[in-house]
Formats: C-alpha cells, sequence, structure tokens
C-alpha cells in the first residue's frame, strides 16, 4: 500500500495563535529554549509579520513556523545596524526531512528580496544556509553575541546588495521616534 502523502501550504505566521506556535517550538526545541544565545539577541522584540511564515497541513494544523525579527549590530558609540535576524525554522519532529522547513527559508528570502529589507542574519549551519540561499559568514567576523556561539554560525545575507559587516554586538533592536 502506497504512503498518503501530506498536502501542505506556506502561510503567513500571524495566521496562527501564539500558543500553538509555542507548543511547536517546543516540540522541535524543548521548553528549554529560551536560555539559548538567539533568544537573547532579539529579547523581547516582536517578530516581523511580513517575513514570518507557518507550514500547516491539509487539515490546517500548524506544522511549522520560521520567524524573523528585528535586531541590530550594535557598535560602541551605541550607534546601530539593523539586521533581520531569521529563525528559529521550526517543523513538528513527525514532519521533518520533508522540505518544509526549506519551503519556509524559500518565502522568507524571497519576501525580504521583494521588500528590499535590511540583511538578514541567523546563527545556523553554512554549509546548509549558503548552499542554498548564499549565507556567509563573510563579513560577519566582526560581530559578538550575548551567549555561546560559534563565530563560522554567525552567517548573513545582503538581499538587496548592501554590504554586510562591521563590529559590535547583535542586540535587539531599539526603535527610535522621531
Amino acid at each position: 500500500m502506497a504512503e498518503r502523502q501530506v498536502v501542505s501550504h506556506i502561510v503567513p505566521l500571524d495566521n496562527q495563535s501564539d500558543a500553538a506556535i509555542e507548543r511547536l517550538l517546543d516540540a522541535a526545541f524543548g521548553p528549554d529554549r529560551h536560555g539559548r544565545t538567539a533568544y537573547k539577541i532579539r529579547d523581547a522584540m516582536p517578530w516581523l509579520p511580513a517575513l514570518s511564515f507557518a507550514v500547516v497541513d491539509g487539515d490546517g494544523a500548524l506544522i511549522g513556523s520560521l520567524q524573523s525579527w528585528p535586531v541590530a549590530l550594535t557598535q560602541a558609540d551605541g550607534g546601530q545596524l539593523p539586521l533581520i535576524m531569521v529563525g528559529p525554522v521550526a517543523v513538528e519532529p513527525a514532519h521533518q526531512k520533508g522540505g518544509h522547513g526549506r519551503a519556509m527559508m524559500d518565502a522568507v528570502v524571497a519576501a525580504a528580496r521583494k521588500l528590499r529589507t535590511e540583511p538578514l542574519m541567523m546563527i545556523g549551519d553554512p554549509e546548509y544556509y549558503g548552499r542554498f540561499w548564499g549565507f556567509t559568514a563573510d563579513g560577519t567576523g566582526g560581530w559578538n553575541a550575548p551567549g555561546p556561539f560559534e563565530k563560522r554560525r554567525l552567517l548573513a545575507l545582503s538581499v538587496d546588495g548592501r554590504t554586510v559587516g562591521g563590529v559590535g554586538m547583535l542586540t535587539p533592536r531599539i526603535a527610535v521616534a522621531a
């Protein structure tokens, strides 16, 4: 008997409840995920709806999520170079290795290019994210992060040709009112 093919769809993440997203993230990464370096970088920032996606199955159940966050490279003088942090990329364990994470990454990179956003950044495997989307550690050598991290895993992608670089600490982005 043939396996039943899972039908899935990419939709905006803001169509999903916060509770469903949190359950998925706990299932994918464990409830202790909040202590990770990535959480410190984006601390208290709201995720960006235009650059955050979900995968739902044919019944509408959430099986994947990808969030993007406004962060910055904060320089010694307090100035900030705006960046968008991509991740976590989470897929329900029973649905992993089915291309859902890759499809969400395709969606976020395409949306960022269309919107000509600030450079994307992430903490990830350069072999994977470089191969499929062009993320690289070139230009991130002067970056630091609030917690343990491997320098080679600090990756960036310019979506509009801007140079990626600078020296400083990755932090939440400070909103300045004019």
